[in-house]
């Protein structure tokens, strides 16, 4: 049994690359400090594979690359919420969003063994995210009026991709923190990604940002 209050043997180092395959659930937030980018959520899944690099004192360098799909839906109101126009019609976006990415994360990790071939651990580290597609298939309930000041001030009204439309940047970069549990060859852990740069590539008023922040959890099962 390790024993934290007692000075354990020291094992020699040994250099050597683990290869496991992660899946798992994510759920994304957008945050933004105004209207003019509906904020929400999106929920999906992500598979890949990680690689552990050993280092000594129980230390551990992971990298990868794992494919998320997500999808999330939000109202955007224009005007009041729920004022409707002459005609009984109300005034909103509703938004669809299916979003395509790649992750790399670059974490350090640090196991703490407990009993023979179970331990739990740590990590913190960067991840870098490549948006591949972010569908947006909207619902259109506005009123013309307010549908043609949209149109001529640069919003699309009708589904498009957002970053084909340059509206949104394709690299998100993250501070992630978590942990979890070691047994054999099974891993589960949990974390929280914390967005670090503005995502708004193409801006309708001054102040308009959004940041993707999230957390997930996953299981890893090592193949080598």
């Amino acid at each position: 049994i390790f024993d934290l209050t007692k000075e354990q043997p020291e094992e020699p180092y040994q250099f050597k690359v683990d290869y496991r395959l992660e899946v798992g659930y994510v759920q994304w937030q957008h945050r933004s400090v105004n209207e003019t980018f509906p904020m929400g959520y999106l929920y999906g899944g992500r598979i890949g594979v990680t690689f552990d690099f050993t280092l000594p004192k129980h230390f551990m360098l992971q990298t990868g690359v794992l494919y998320t799909l997500s999808y999330g839906t939000r109202e955007q109101h224009w005007g009041q919420m729920g004022a409707e126009d002459m005609y009984g019609r109300e005034n909103y976006i509703k938004h669809r969003l299916l979003e395509n990415q790649l992750t790399i994360p670059v974490r350090a990790y640090y196991h703490i063994p407990l009993v023979k071939d179970f331990g739990l651990f740590f990590y913190a580290g960067p991840q870098f995210q490549v948006g591949l597609a972010l569908n947006d298939l909207l619902n259109n309930k506005l009123t013309p009026m307010t549908e043609q000041w949209l149109i001529d001030n640069g919003y699309n009204v009708e589904k498009y991709d957002r970053y084909k439309a340059d509206e949104i940047q394709r690299c998100n970069i993250q501070m992630g923190l978590g942990g979890g549990f070691e047994w054999k060859r099974c891993r589960i852990q949990a974390g929280y990604d914390f967005g670090l740069n503005n995502l708004v590539k193409r801006k309708i008023c001054a102040d308009q940002q959004m940041w993707e922040w999230g957390y997930y959890v996953s299981f890893s099962y090592l193949l080598k």
